[in-house]
């Protein structure tokens, strides 16, 4: 199966941030607006004939989706909202968060994250599938949710005091969004206790790259911050690491903590540039037709490399993280990650609205399936509360020996650059 990778966004991905690069329904836009206008159940139709012909369970969670289409389009609709009402409602059967309807208006803020330029406070947000609750993956850097201080696993219970209790995920991003320099509260439960955040809602640039060279008595590490991957992440990685290989470093820290994911794409391309060979991911249809991504021999560098994972690391995060580990070409320090990995393809409608649909999950080249387990490090390092905060309250310590994460990957890496430079040498 050649699943059209610009059309793909991962799992974890909350329409909160997420970047999405969507695909066109067939119809001209203006043509079609007016047609689905007349009729509203067009639209119902619509999304029902791309639930039928590609969602990943052939069951639709045990629902007569036949008789689902036969009930919904045997209803009379007043308004195209009242259309748009039904679309959700039907969806709602199949228990899945990530297979969502967005209206223009929200399908439009989906297509302006794409850019890598978005309006809000910085969170990748998703729902909880058994308990429905409003979850923060994890806050962007220097956005007001990561200054605030919100953490991965936070519970939104709260936005400006209306209850998140049988809020859809949709209507979740809608409030948290707002004018740049207008106030939202958000209150949410972190273990036992209750916090309120009042953040200021701001125009947000994203550059997910970021790098530095850390000087050692072996020779230069470089130091790469990957916190989501947005359309330009890819051109950025490879930026990076041209820039470094030309300061001549021995090794790499890759830094994905915290990092939600994103475009499926451009996990890919930047599996790519540290892998000469091998397989990369693997995505698996209802039919069980296999699509397996491999890398081209175009790496950018082969020098030792250690990857820096957590809890916040999701979706594409995985992927490559996994992809590096099953071909030993990095360790992984950090904890377990999040555990997502399915993939949706987001298909844009005549009327401007949109629908994102859970089409496939992914595998890492050893066949793992790391939807709901996670990837385990292979050296585990849990931070303590106090360390937490200190980080949080600290950002310049991210990345430095008061990170005992980052001194654990460092001493890691250090490792391997001397037992190399030792073989090179005929030391025994």
């Amino acid at each position: 199966m050649a699943i059209a990778k610009r059309g793909l966004v991962l799992g974890a991905a909350a329409i909160a941030v997420a970047g999405v690069i969507v695909t066109g329904a067939g119809l001209h836009l203006s043509q079609g607006k007016a047609f689905f206008e007349e009729s509203p159940k067009e639209v119902i139709d619509e999304v029902w004939q791309l639930i039928d012909n590609t969602y990943v369970d052939a069951t639709f969670n045990q629902t007569d989706w036949e008789a689902v289409r036969t009930d919904y389009l045997g209803r009379d609709y007043s308004s195209q909202d009242a259309a748009y009402d039904a679309v959700r409602e039907m969806l709602e059967l199949l228990e899945d968060p990530y297979t969502r309807f967005m209206d223009p208006q929200e399908f439009r803020n989906m297509q302006i994250d794409t850019s890598g330029e978005l309006t809000g406070v910085g969170i990748q947000i998703t729902q909880e599938e058994e308990t429905d609750e409003i979850i923060v993956v994890a806050p962007i850097e220097d956005t007001p949710a990561f200054e605030a201080g919100l953490r991965s696993k936070d519970v939104i219970m709260e936005i400006d005091g209306e209850s998140t209790e049988g809020l859809e995920l949709n209507d979740a991003v809608s409030l948290i969004r707002g004018p740049v320099g207008s106030d939202v509260t958000l209150t949410i439960r972190r273990d036992d206790e209750l916090i309120d955040f009042t953040l200021q809602r701001a125009r947000i640039e994203i550059h997910p790259v970021r790098y530095s060279i850390k000087e050692e008595p072996d020779g230069p590490i470089g130091y790469i911050r990957l916190t989501q991957f947005s359309s330009n992440a890819s051109g950025e990685m490879q930026e990076a690491i041209e820039s470094l290989e030309a300061e001549n470093v021995v090794g790499y820290i890759l830094d994905l903590r915290s990092n939600p994911g994103g475009l499926l794409y451009s996990s890919i391309e930047i599996a790519r540039m540290w892998l000469d060979d091998g397989a990369i991911v693997s995505t698996v249809n209802r039919q069980g037709i296999v699509d397996e991504e491999v890398a081209n021999n175009r790496a950018l560098t082969d020098k030792p490399l250690v990857v820096l994972v957590d809890g916040g690391s999701a979706s594409a995060s995985e992927i490559l993280s996994g992809a590096l580990q099953d071909n030993d070409r990095a360790q992984l320090v950090g904890t377990q990650t999040f555990g997502k990995g399915l993939v949706q393809s987001v298909r844009s409608l005549p009327d401007g609205s949109g629908v994102a649909i859970t089409i496939a999950k992914y595998l890492t080249p050893s066949g793992r399936d790391i939807n709901q387990q996670g990837i385990d490090p292979d050296v585990l390092v849990e931070l303590s509360e106090e360390e937490r905060e200190s980080l949080a309250e600290n950002r310049d310590l991210i990345g430095t020996l008061e990170d005992p994460q980052y001194e654990q990957a460092q001493e890691l890496l250090l490792q391997t650059v001397q037992a190399e430079q030792n073989t090179a040498a005929g030391v025994q």
